[in-house]
């Protein structure tokens, strides 16, 4: 037979696990909104920028759930500074590393890359 004591603990363990859930769960919306915001009130830029790399890191797709792909391309700036942009799967199948052009960001949101032709040194 079941103590009272071993029902309180099991009662003090689901509450405890629902509320580390419900902390990482709203931690990460807040994170979000404030990354957002940031990112709102941060100037509109662009600048001259180099490929330098891209990587896709994808998650999910074990058993019944569905895999998710997030993209990410790291450019150099003419001060020798990287950044790393998140940007979906179609404006990263039209990069190429060693890219040159003007990209356009705000704070860390990704806006747009227009490819320059490279002068030719002849």
């Amino acid at each position: 037979m079941v103590g009272f004591d071993e029902l309180s603990l099991g009662h003090t363990f689901i509450s405890m696990m629902f509320f580390i859930v419900f902390g990482v769960i709203a931690f990460s919306i807040i994170k979000g909104i404030l990354q957002w915001s940031k990112n709102n009130n941060e100037p509109l830029l662009t600048v001259p920028a180099k490929i330098v790399t891209k990587r896709s890191n994808t998650s999910g797709g074990s058993g019944n759930s569905s895999a998710h792909t997030s993209y990410y391309v790291t450019f150099e700036v003419q001060s020798g500074d990287r950044l790393e942009l998140k940007m979906n799967g179609r404006d990263y199948g039209q990069l190429a590393d060693g890219d040159f052009g003007l990209l356009s960001f705000q704070g860390t949101r990704y806006h747009a890359f227009e490819r320059q032709k490279k002068e030719s040194s002849v």
